[in-house]
């Protein structure tokens, strides 16, 4: 008979009862069946259909809960801590939270996920028998992937971070489309498991898309202006920045280009919020903001 393992659904029954729960067994090897584990309507006579995990003593314990995700079997799991020693632990369901070890994990740790992130996992056992998370790979992924539609171009579509690599990273739209975002396309690079909104920018033969995280030319100059209305209010409605500014001034002020700058000021000055003069951008009615 194969040793009993954890990740795995076994069938077991029951072998004693003891103060703090039910020993199962399948004939050869016993695993406790914790009493918070219990239920109410529980039958100890009756074969029960266990899930097998590591308790927090590092021994086999079953569960009556059957997780989505074990063995074998994908599914998202949420990032629920983050250990910069370990990795990052994963809530599939059970009362125990699982490992996602820091050596399947992105080199830097800044490209971790955080807290509240999603990753497509299964789960895998060491030498020792322990239970971790294992993230599915690019033919994993593509096993939930649809393809994409023409009409989908410039559309806004949200996915999550599955992929990172040296030229971008690659995303799963919530949709099911496999997307790539190059690195161009983007202000930084999203962490794994990441959730990330963009644009289409190109839908390929084969169904996957381009996508970027930039913002639309109108929605860069309104956010761009609002940097420079703010700044401006907090100097007190005058600073020593205007069109003909150079642009490495610019851009170590403001994060932006020359022609982002004058594209954001031109907003600015058409909506009457601002004047520039000899070297200076002043509010107008200043004393009034």
């Amino acid at each position: 008979m194969a040793k009993l393992e954890a990740g795995t659904i076994v069938q077991l029954s029951e072998a004693r009862e003891v103060p703090f729960g039910y020993f199962l067994t399948d004939g050869e090897e016993d695993v406790l069946l914790h009493h918070t584990e219990v239920p109410e309507d529980f039958d100890p006579l009756q074969e029960q259909t266990v899930f097998l995990y590591q308790d927090h003593e590092g021994r086999l314990a079953a569960t009556l809960t059957i997780p989505d995700i074990r063995k074998g079997s994908f599914g998202w799991a949420e990032v629920v801590e983050v250990k910069e020693n370990l990795g990052v632990f994963i809530h599939i369901g059970l009362k125990k939270d699982v490992l996602v070890s820091k050596d399947d994990l992105p080199e830097l740790s800044r490209l971790w996920p955080a807290k509240g992130d999603k990753l497509y996992c299964t789960l895998k056992t060491d030498k020792k028998n322990r239970l971790f998370g294992e993230l599915g790979t690019e033919e994993d992924i593509r096993k939930l992937a649809k393809p994409a539609e023409r009409k989908i171009f410039n559309k806004s579509i949200k996915g999550t971070v599955y992929r990172l690599l040296l030229e971008g990273s690659n995303i799963i739209s919530e949709e099911g489309y496999i997307g790539f975002i190059h690195r161009s396309e983007r202000v930084r690079e999203p962490r794994l498991g990441e959730m990330v909104e963009g644009r289409v920018i190109g839908v390929k033969d084969d169904g996957s898309v381009n996508i970027s995280l930039l913002p639309r030319a109108h929605e860069a100059i309104d956010e761009d202006a609002d940097r420079i209305y703010s700044y401006l209010v907090g100097r007190g409605g005058n600073m020593p920045y205007w069109d003909k500014s150079h642009p490495e001034d610019i851009k170590d002020r403001f994060q932006m280009s020359k022609g982002s700058f004058k594209r954001a000021m031109g907003k600015l000055m058409k909506e009457g919020k601002v004047i520039q003069k000899d070297g200076w951008t002043h509010l107008v009615n200043k004393e009034k903001q």
